[in-house]
């Protein structure tokens, strides 16, 4: 942790360009992830505008203070012993609206809430999104995607703030999106909101093909119990689930973490599991499924933090 002083020092600069309630000290990651997993944060911020975002870049900088980006937790897993330093959600700027037939929607509003805003406005092409968990932050960082769908196959343009805190509007073209990558982790940007390039539809056949997808999503996947959605990337040629499942390891449980017997692509916290040993499961399985089929399981899922200190 930080030392009293350095913390009570950087609480006072944090306060000083967001209000108090958007500075949280020592906060239980575990309360912002979606497999409720993780430990605390020195410094939780929820910046409700673009400038306080560019503010808090620029303090972490001034102050050579570690900064993280925690999106919404869905796609991520936050080990034991936290995240030093400052970590930055942008859950408070969630807005979205329509400019012509175009939906831009900011970084902290779900891609779920975009999806359902298009239907709304009767506009076609985000229906895949319908059932991603994911913040639109999220959903452009990893080009999410999901019953042939994809995020490059809708984005125009984004605007970002680097890790210098400026702000740039890019195309689309610029963020390297490919099968679950894209080069925001790698240029360090920070997405503040996207524009996506739609065509007017029919309300009823959009909403149509939601319902399609929400039903076999529903039918498909473990929606019981915290999870970070699907674990690994699809192997070229495979599917990871059925690898897993083939592999016997449906129901294989470490603690309290388990390869969910509804859809075994999924990794379950069924029963108070620590990060530690939803991580340690997710490597019994890679070295199982390598052993037996020779095919690596590439993690689609994030993992960051520190470990846990005895």
């Amino acid at each position: 942790m930080i030392g009293v002083g350095r913390n009570h020092h950087m609480y006072g600069k944090l306060t000083e360009v967001t209000s108090e309630k958007n500075v949280m000290v020592d906060e239980q990651l575990r309360n912002h992830t979606y497999t409720r997993l993780g430990g605390k944060a020195d410094f939780l911020v929820t910046p409700e505008t673009y400038e306080e975002v560019q503010a808090i870049v620029k303090l972490a900088n001034q102050e050579e203070i570690a900064f993280t980006l925690l999106g919404n937790g869905s796609n991520l897993i936050v080990k034991d012993g936290g995240i030093r330093g400052i970590v930055m959600n942008l859950k408070k700027l969630n807005s979205i609206w329509r400019e012509d037939d175009k939906i831009i929607a900011q970084s902290g509003a779900r891609i779920i809430d975009a999806s359902q805003q298009a239907l709304k406005e009767s506009l076609h092409g985000l229906e895949f999104a319908c059932g991603i968990p994911g913040s639109v932050g999220g959903a452009l960082y990893m080009n999410a995607g999901a019953y042939g769908g994809e995020i490059k196959d809708v984005l125009e343009s984004t605007k970002v703030i680097t890790r210098e805190g400026e702000v740039l509007t890019l195309p689309a073209a610029d963020l390297g999106l490919h099968y679950r990558t894209s080069n925001i982790p790698e240029k360090g940007y920070i997405v503040l909101e996207a524009t996506f390039s739609l065509q007017t539809g029919n309300a009823e056949e959009i909403k149509a093909i939601m319902d399609d997808l929400t039903f076999k999503r529903e039918s498909k996947q473990p929606l019981e119990y915290p999870s970070c959605g699907s674990v690994f990337k699809r192997p070229p040629g495979y599917f990871a689930g059925k690898l897993i499942q083939d592999s016997d390891l449906q129901g294989k449980q470490i603690g309290g973490a388990q390869v969910s017997t509804k859809h075994a692509g999924f990794i379950v916290n069924k029963d108070n599991a620590t990060a530690t040993e939803y991580i340690e499961l997710i490597r019994f399985v890679q070295s199982t499924v390598k052993e037996k089929f020779g095919v690596n399981l590439e993690r689609e899922v994030r993992i960051i933090g520190e470990d846990p200190t005895e």
